[in-house]
């Protein structure tokens, strides 16, 4: 019998796929938008010179990680109260996209620091380690699921990891204020140390990146649940 829950996912499908057709114009937008700010609307940077442009890119896509990681940490606790599968599938698409986001941020990060630090990675500096351990954290989230069996007991595993796993986001933001550290303090609590132009392309940047995000998140939690019906229809039509 088709269960109420395998329609219930069934509808969440057919959400998440229309959300990320009418998200992708905006999102394409926004994109073209970061780029033209980025390279032709942003003030060159007196110092660093046209490589500090690589810094919009590096940080809308640090902010954006951080909100994937946070809407793992939120779906976790969905999944781990009610036990719906759409919650753990939600999951497991946004660990997806922050791994990216968050594989983006340390190349170009690296990009950034070897003509400025003159090396590709300064081993020690608080801010790259605790964001190199944020990836790994979650790249091991995403190992887990693929050693262990579909079921009740994975589900709950990734969940109890991607709660664990965020709390290393609030570490990551503050190391550069709780410890010695290479990277500039860009917010401040008296604002941005930016021109304004600077300001309006990281803003542009990080909402590019937060389109991007929306709409790989939708397509991606929308071809897990469709996976997942598709198995369970295949095992309802094998029992008869």
């Amino acid at each position: 019998m088709w269960s109420k829950n395998l329609d219930a996912d069934l509808q969440a499908n057919r959400r998440y796929t229309a959300w990320a057709v009418r998200l992708l114009a905006p999102a394409f937008l926004l994109g073209a938008l970061a780029l033209y700010a980025t390279f032709l609307y942003a003030p060159t940077e007196k110092v660093m010179g046209d490589v500090q442009r690589i810094f919009y890119f590096h940080v809308g896509s640090a902010w954006n990680a951080f909100v994937a990681f946070f809407v793992v940490f939120l779906a976790s606790i969905a999944y781990l109260r009610t036990r719906r599968v759409k919650w753990d599938q939600l999951a497991v698409a946004s660990t997806e996209v922050g791994v990216v986001f968050t594989t983006i941020t340390l190349v170009t990060g690296s990009i950034w620091a070897k003509p400025i630090w003159y090396t590709w990675w300064p081993w020690g500096d608080p801010r790259v380690t605790t964001t190199l351990v944020l990836w790994l954290m979650y790249v091991s989230y995403l190992i887990l699921r693929s050693s262990l069996p579909e079921g009740d007991q994975k589900y709950k595993f990734c969940a109890v990891l991607g709660i664990i796993g965020f709390i290393n986001v609030p570490i990551v933001w503050m190391s550069i204020r709780w410890w010695r550290t290479h990277h500039p303090v860009v917010v401040t609590t008296s604002g941005m140390n930016l021109e304004t132009k600077m300001v309006h392309t990281l803003m542009i940047s990080v909402f590019a990146f937060a389109a991007l995000y929306a709409v790989l998140l939708c397509l991606r939690t929308s071809m897990r649940l469709q996976e997942r019906l598709t198995r369970e229809m295949e095992v309802e039509v094998l029992a008869k």
